[in-house]
């Protein structure tokens, strides 16, 4: 991603963990993956975005679907990807895609 491009887009992870589980996933994932690690990984341990968006995982773990959005500048959701299965995300390329679209 270009720096033009970087400027235009925000990226946000959300999650049920905490906060000091999150900076554990954080530090693992610099550690495991070259480049920049540099967007927010937010708690939203009651639920409340996981359920705005009906991507909690009724199966009783308590963690939600694995799920990709965009969001255009507006708030209006541009393009998902839920997925029961976590270990299916979007490629790169897909959202790269679709980020495309957004004027």
């Amino acid at each position: 991603m270009t720096k033009q491009q970087k400027e235009k887009v925000q990226i946000l992870a959300v999650s049920v963990d905490s906060h000091e589980d999150s900076k554990k996933f954080a530090q693992m994932l610099r550690n495991r993956f070259e480049g920049e690690f540099d967007f927010p990984l937010l708690e939203d341990k009651d639920r409340k975005v996981i359920n705005r968006y009906g991507i909690f995982n009724p199966d009783g773990s308590g963690w939600p679907h694995p799920s990709t959005y965009v969001i255009d500048p507006r708030g209006i959701v541009q393009w998902k990807f839920i997925e029961v299965d976590y270990k299916k995300r979007p490629s790169n390329e897909q959202i790269r895609q679709q980020l495309a679209k957004i004027k």
